[in-house]
Formats: structure tokens, C-alpha cells, sequence
């Protein structure tokens, strides 16, 4: 196939409505978690290139917490949940109950109530792509980091970056939780192999042309 997916509205339809699920899953999971209600929302969903994506996120260098997966099996990639430090710690403190603790400092209590909320987060849309295609995907151990942008997803592009510049990007937003005021807004990337466009949608019967 080409390096690149020749992207059309009906792909991104479809696209959006796996968004749609994931963000259900996700918001289900969390109000679990936290025994708290949870809205989850996917305002946007695209397919942008490499540095569309950093500048979606202030550039490559704004520094962003964020946790990374690898996903496996019948396609493969990488996937990025990437939100400010501040909003960060506001959540690990939801979940957690505890003000002083801060995944922007290290917190090590914080930090796996982040990795917790990430984990949830790309499981789910995951989870949802599998679903949907009847593929089998899985997800490898995530692992929380908090860098700059361009360093960060330095990771998941050596591998593609010389075959593809496509990736798609999930903004989510969590809100109306319950005895929280402020909204939470994060950003998926999914950074699939080039041959996982084609087989997506191959199986769901959306062709290129």
C-alpha cells in the first residue's frame, strides 16, 4: 500500500465513532474507579501529521505528563495520552484524596494514580477499536512520563516516521465530575503502523478509493 492512507470523510466517521465508544468505556471505568459520576466527550478527532500533532499540544517543546502504550497483534503502534502537569495532579489528587501530592513533582503515590487514569483511558479506546473491528489488539505495560513534547514522542515516531506522517488524534474531555469544578482536557495520538490504516478499514468494509 501507499506510505500514506488516502483519508476520506467516511474514514474519519468511522474513526469518530470508535472515539465515541472509547470515551463511554472510559467514562464508565473512571466513575468506577473514583466512585464519582464522569462525562467523557470527543470533541475532535482527525488525522494529522507529525507536526500538526506537536502543535496541537503547544509545540515541541511545552512540557506535557502523559502515559505511553505500545499496542500488539493484529495491527500494531504506539498511543499517547498526553495532558498539562497541572491537570495532572488535579486528577491524581480526585482519585487519591490527597491535595499534596503532585505527579509534576514526582509524587510517587500521584504518579500511579496517573499511570491508573491513563491506563484506563487508552485501554479503552483500544478496547474499542477491537470491538468495532473485530481485530485482536493488545496493549503492552504503560509506563507515565512528564518531558518536554518533541522528546516524548521521539519514542513512538523512530519507528514510522520514515514510512508515514499520519496520525489520529483524539482531544477528550472529561467533565461534570461529580464535586469537581474544573474540566479535564487531554489528547490521544494513535500512531498506528501504515498497514494498519488499510487494515481497519478493509475489515469494516470503508475502502480508499
Amino acid at each position: 500500500m501507499s506510505d500514506y492512507f488516502n483519508f476520506k470523510q467516511i474514514h474519519l466517521d468511522v474513526l469518530k465513532e470508535i472515539g465515541n465508544i472509547g470515551a463511554g468505556n472510559a467514562a464508565t471505568s473512571l466513575s468506577h474507579l473514583i466512585n464519582r459520576s464522569v462525562s467523557m466527550d470527543v470533541p475532535v478527532i482527525n488525522v494529522v501529521t507529525f507536526d500538526e500533532m506537536m502543535m496541537e499540544i503547544g509545540g515541541k517543546d511545552e512540557v506535557q505528563a502523559t502515559v505511553f502504550v505500545q499496542a500488539n497483534g493484529d495491527i500494531s503502534g504506539n498511543m499517547f495520552f498526553m495532558i498539562p502537569p497541572d491537570e495532572a495532579d488535579l486528577f491524581a489528587q480526585l482519585m487519591i484524596g490527597d491535595p499534596s501530592e503532585k505527579v509534576s513533582e514526582g509524587d510517587e503515590i500521584a504518579t500511579s494514580a496517573f499511570l491508573e487514569l491513563g491506563n484506563i483511558l487508552t485501554g479503552s479506546y483500544l478496547r474499542a477499536f477491537s470491538d468495532f473491528t473485530q481485530l485482536d489488539i493488545n496493549q503492552s505495560v504503560p509506563h507515565v512520563a512528564i518531558d518536554m513534547v518533541g522528546a516524548m514522542l521521539t519514542q513512538g515516531l523512530l519507528e514510522i516516521s520514515t514510512v508515514s506522517d499520519q496520525a489520529i488524534m483524539i482531544e477528550t474531555i472529561l467533565h461534570d465530575i461529580e464535586g469537581f469544578d474544573q474540566a479535564i482536557k487531554g489528547h490521544f495520538f494513535l500512531l498506528p503502523n501504515p498497514d494498519a490504516y488499510a487494515t481497519i478499514f478493509q475489515v469494516l468494509g470503508v475502502h480508499s478509493s
